[in-house]
């Protein structure tokens, strides 16, 4: 966030109401920023990608009728940063009055405490300025949120020592929603909340005013609320009741990128790589292409929960333990500089492991083999963008382009790439084999030259994953072998 500028030079109501300021709600305040920002052009909602047709105008619609709002969509989809983002459309600074907690408009009190103060110091009255950052407020919602949290409940310490009845507004102990009085308030996770917690939201949403252990308070809170939700939260965990739902006036649902381009630019916005690190290790595109087909795969496998979604947080994690893997073999090997290689995703697999949630045929499987599962079918949907597409090819076809190279493997080729060998080692390893370095020269396209070696690697493991070839994991690294090699090793051992 920017720092703020100075707040206007105005401490008293006199001078307030010299001016020509004029209070208006939040709501309306929202609407007319949110005017004045469409007819100039201006970008609101920056550093969201992919709702750009979508959900964005949605929202739009919704802050013009001033609505309250509710995202619905699986987690990982912006929800809570959407939120964040409209403070953005908020006045930069506004006055308020330093005698109450609620922080309320010097023009407009609405507690008996204000109003009492205004009238006895009147245009000396003593206000400052709020900025639009300190108008945000954010409750994760939980079975354990009380009515007392939220909307506030009577103190009676307070009560005794200033000898009042519990029906005066000056015993009431606030909570977060009237201290949120003229600002955005955002409940993350609403299904969460008890049923009854829900109820007492009614009459803020749709009178404005608040209830407190049977006393009519009628206290006209402002504020502008933001709901989140997961779908899947309605059958495992709990629903919004019905009428609140019928009082927020704008559902708006969220989505996944629905292309690798947009998921890229959100994995390397979101993605925390550690200084200079970008500048020393080489990202091929190849490479940043197959880790956002990862979460795409995920999505659709049917290993993975699809209720449960797939958040665009597990290409930001890979992103940043792919770095991690290479500067640790970079580290190893004293060296100054490297390239990301496909080897190096062993190391993205705890990334995936802890962003899927498996149905049960996924756990039959292990997390494990799921995540490798996710990464080959990554490159084998990805091939025919880089290399001949592979499906259809007979074997035995002699205009097979992988022919030569799947020959040469039944002849004997076998390629060693060890996980932690120097940039040296790994290149003269691949270039070694003259029928893998002559496909790669010959039939790669849209490759760019930092992802030449790693092209290479990619063509090994798309072999393995259409059956044509052998891919065995060692401890030190993975080997490619001939196809039905692996069925004879270690016969000899058995024998004996």
């Amino acid at each position: 966030m920017t720092s703020p500028c100075a707040p206007p030079d105005i401490s008293t109501l006199g001078a307030l109401k010299h001016s020509g300021y004029q209070p208006r709600s939040i709501r309306d305040e929202l609407r007319q920023n949110l005017i004045e920002a469409l007819r100039e052009k201006r970008e609101v909602f920056a550093g969201i990608h992919g709702y750009q047709y979508s959900v964005i105008p949605d929202l739009q619609r919704a802050l013009l009728s001033r609505h309250h709002i509710n995202l619905l969509g699986l987690r990982g989809q912006a929800k809570t940063r959407l939120a964040r983002s409209m403070v953005q459309l908020l006045d930069e600074w506004v006055p308020y009055l330093t005698c109450t907690e609620l922080r309320e408009d010097p023009l407009l009190p609405i507690s008996n405490r204000a109003k009492a103060y205004v009238d006895e110091h009147g245009d000396l009255t003593e206000v400052r300025w709020m900025h639009r950052e300190e108008r945000y407020f954010e409750k994760l919602a939980t079975p354990d949120v009380s009515v007392a949290d939220l909307i506030g409940d009577v103190d009676p310490i307070k009560a005794a020592n200033l000898k009042l009845a519990y029906s005066d507004e000056r015993v009431i102990h606030f909570g977060m929603i009237p201290r949120a009085h003229r600002c955005l308030f955002v409940i993350n996770e609403l299904p969460d909340l008890q049923p009854r917690i829900q109820v007492a939201l009614f009459n803020i949403l749709q009178e404005g005013d608040i209830q407190i252990r049977g006393f009519q308070l009628r206290l006209p809170i402002d504020v502008q609320f933001v709901f989140t939700a997961n779908p899947e939260d309605y059958t495992n965990r709990g629903s919004i009741v019905t009428p609140l739902k019928d009082r927020i006036g704008s559902q708006i649902m969220t989505h996944y990128p629905e292309d690798l381009e947009t998921s890229a630019q959100i994995t390397r916005q979101e993605a925390r790589i550690a200084p200079g690190l970008r500048d020393c290790i080489d990202l091929p595109d190849m490479a940043a292409t197959l880790l956002e087909q990862i979460g795409f795969e995920a999505r659709e496998s049917e290993y993975v929960d699809p209720k449960s979604g797939v958040s665009a947080r597990l290409s930001v994690s890979a992103l940043e333990n792919l770095y991690s893997t290479a500067e640790r073999r970079m580290l190893l090997n004293g060296e100054n500089r490297t390239c990301i290689r496909l080897s190096d995703f062993a190391g993205v697999v705890p990334s995936i492991i802890g962003k899927v949630e498996l149905v049960y045929e996924g756990e039959q499987e292990g997390a494990h083999s799921v995540a490798e599962h996710l990464l080959g079918a990554a490159i084998k949907r990805l091939l025919p963008r880089y290399f001949p597409p592979m499906e259809k090819l007979k074997q035995s076809d002699p205009s097979n382009p992988y022919l030569g190279l799947i020959n040469a493997f039944g002849e004997g080729l076998m390629v060693d790439v060890h996980f932690d060998a120097s940039d040296t080692d790994y290149r003269t390893a691949l270039e070694a084999h003259r029928p893998l370095l002559d496909f790669a020269r010959n039939h790669s396209r849209k490759i760019d030259s930092t992802g030449f070696y790693f092209a290479m690697e990619f063509v090994l493991w798309a072999l393995s994953e259409h059956a044509r070839i052998n891919r065995d994991k060692l401890v030190l690294g993975l080997r490619y072998s001939d196809l039905y090699s692996g069925l004879f090793s270690g016969v000899g051992e058995n024998e004996e």
